[in-house]
């Protein structure tokens, strides 16, 4: 169970179009401009470049640098934004910028737009310490000659929100955004697409916090409003669906996310095309989804194709590329691809301190990830001091009942378990599971890892009567969300070796005959799990003596560990070995002479094979 991380940049940059003197108002540049904004809300970017680019050449043809230049400028760099187009824009929003201040001065309202929208270029493309000044400059002289409830006082707020939100500044960026709002809501309406704007990028940061459910009513506002003003093709609808989708998925509601976003990926794709990083968003979370419902195989291409637009429209150190990287080496965990996981982890790691600084949740993120790595491969000393960083970071930064922290406190857990250190274990499965059950409640997916866990302390321990309920509950949440998977086959194989290690030999078998069955289905009828469990229940039959149901278990047990050599040498000689046994019990003396001598030549092979350096 780890953290994911989704980011989703949604956010103001709206042209300046405010009235001109009447005198050097020409109407062709009111036409044209008329036309950028009313196609710039529909969504309709090809259209609205076209029509900014001809007020570009209409203002510029007289040859003098006027305001009529300056709003050119700003509104064609708004629209190179929302295609993705970030160096032109850039270079577009400065020369807008430089113009406006020579024609006005450095503290007239007029300036606000141009910087503005240069700062909310370096948010979007993560260089955050560029942006930060000029947000509060913009702030502090908006406030200074507009009343105090302006609606680009509420822009400038917003936006500045949005860029702590980026830095895990959370308890500074709610009340701009609910002042933001408050602003929007009185000048402009509750149902304005800037009202909206506002809510949505609250609801994003409530999120955030592990608040999905004060989240998911603003999103479903925000997207009525949305849908109602703009249509339902527009990028904003995108923008919002994927959003509540994301609600969805941190609750476990995969059916309900799923179609979500789908429908934000084709919206994204239609009106910005392929390679905008916002369809990057959509591949990166559907991809996401995909994982959680064990399809990989769907997921992977996804992944690489988010990875490539990232890396090609917002650079290799871009804080979203380093969200690809992680999501992208977390596939490779859990295909056990740890060389291939280990260098993109490590590359989002350094991305994302560089970014954002040492105490951000991304980084917490990256570290809990990375942490698990090294535990499956039994590096736990590093591991424990990556898990502590990052669960000191999650409780600095969100607070110490945020649902990242009980992530990272169970994968913790199972460092300590493997050391046999069971109380420290306990005691942090227990905080994980309260916080799990505060955040979503008794039932949320993210519980039954955490329950299991557990329960598999108290096993050890030969705790059976408070390991059961446990393993009960932890089985009834993932069967809550099907289809069933190896997850709930792992369940199910605990409660089956809980009854055997009681004597309850009838309730063991009954797990067993589900979970092989299961096995077969999820991972495939050859699996080593599938001869694992087939063992397993052939030992129990041995040892009742119910040799006949015993025997072909055994040997399906075997074809399937043969077929695995050399991997599965230890467990195919346990193997040979008690069936061996058996059958001396059942005066096949030379079967089991047979079986004897192929474990103790596979023990001679393996004895003499060549060691090799790691």
């Amino acid at each position: 169970m780890r953290c994911r991380l989704h980011t989703l940049l949604f956010i103001l940059t709206a042209s300046y179009l405010c009235a001109a003197d009447a005198q050097s108002h020409r109407a062709l540049l009111e036409k044209y401009n008329a036309q950028v904004r009313e196609l710039r809300q529909k969504g309709a970017v090809a259209e609205a470049e076209k029509a900014a680019l001809a007020a570009v050449a209409e203002a510029e043809r007289s040859g003098q640098q006027d305001v009529e230049v300056a709003k050119s400028w700003n509104n064609l760099g708004a629209l190179y934004y929302d295609t993705g187009r970030y160096a032109e824009a850039e270079t577009l929003f400065r020369r807008s910028a430089e113009l406006w201040e020579k024609l006005v001065g450095p503290e007239r309202a007029e300036l606000g737009q141009g910087l503005n929208n240069l700062a909310v270029l370096y948010l979007r493309t993560g260089r955050l310490k560029e942006a930060e000044p000029i947000m509060l400059r913009v702030l502090v002289f908006r406030e200074k000659s507009l009343p105090a409830d302006h609606r680009e006082v509420a822009e400038s707020l917003n936006n500045l929100a949005e860029l702590y939100r980026t830095e895990g500044r959370y308890s500074e960026a709610e009340p701009l955004f609910r002042r933001a709002i408050g602003i929007w809501e009185k000048s402009l309406g509750a149902e304005d697409p800037k009202t909206a704007l506002g809510l949505n990028n609250l609801a994003v940061l409530l999120n955030a916090q592990g608040r999905p459910r004060e989240a998911e009513p603003i999103f479903k506002r925000v997207l009525a409003i949305q849908e109602k003003v703009a249509g339902p093709d527009h990028p904003g609808v995108g923008s919002v669906l994927n959003n509540l989708a994301e609600v969805y998925f941190e609750e476990a509601r995969y059916d309900e996310a799923e179609p979500l976003y789908l429908r934000a990926l084709a919206i994204k794709e239609k009106a910005l095309g392929p390679e905008h990083p916002d369809v990057a968003t959509g591949l990166n979370n559907l991809a996401s989804l995909y994982r959680k419902r064990q399809r990989n195989a769907a997921a992977e291409p996804l992944q690489h194709r988010a990875l490539a637009i990232r890396e090609k429209t917002l650079g290799p150190n871009h804080p979203e590329t380093a969200a690809s990287l992680n999501n992208l080496a977390e596939l490779y965990l859990a295909e056990q691809r740890y060389a291939d996981a280990e260098p993109l982890y490590r590359r989002a790691l350094k991305i994302w301190e560089d970014a954002v600084g040492p105490e951000h949740p991304q980084v917490a993120t990256a570290l809990n990830n990375l942490a698990l790595l090294l535990h499956m491969e039994g590096r736990d000393d590093e591991s424990e001091a990556a898990y502590r960083r990052a669960i000191a970071t999650w409780e600095k930064t969100a607070g110490p009942d945020h649902p990242a922290a009980a992530t990272v406190l169970n994968n913790l857990a199972q460092v300590y378990a493997g050391q046999r250190q069971y109380a420290q274990a306990e005691a942090l499965l227990q905080r994980a599971i309260a916080i799990l059950e505060k955040a979503f409640g008794p039932d949320h997916l993210d519980l039954a890892k955490p329950l299991q866990n557990l329960a598999a302390i108290y096993q050890r321990e030969s705790r059976c009567a408070a390991a059961e309920p446990l393993y009960r509950r932890a089985l009834t949440i993932r069967e809550k969300f099907p289809p069933p998977g190896p997850e709930t086959a792992a369940i199910m194989e605990s409660l089956a070796a809980l009854y055997r290690t009681q004597g309850l030999n009838s309730e063991a078998e009954a797990w067993y005959e589900r979970v092989i069955p299961l096995l077969e289905t999820t991972v495939g009828p050859e699996h080593q799990e599938v001869a694992a469990n087939l063992y397993s229940l052939a030992e129990m039959y041995r040892q009742d003596t119910r040799y006949d149901k015993a025997e072909p278990l055994y040997r399906r047990s075997l074809e399937i560990l043969e077929k695995q050599q050399p991997d599965q040498g230890p467990a195919l000689v346990s193997s040979l070995k008690n069936f061996a046994a058996m059958l001396r019990r059942m005066k096949r003396k030379t079967e089991a002479v047979a079986l004897e001598a192929q474990a103790k030549a596979i023990l001679q092979a393996q004895a003499f094979s060549p060691s090799h350096a790691h």
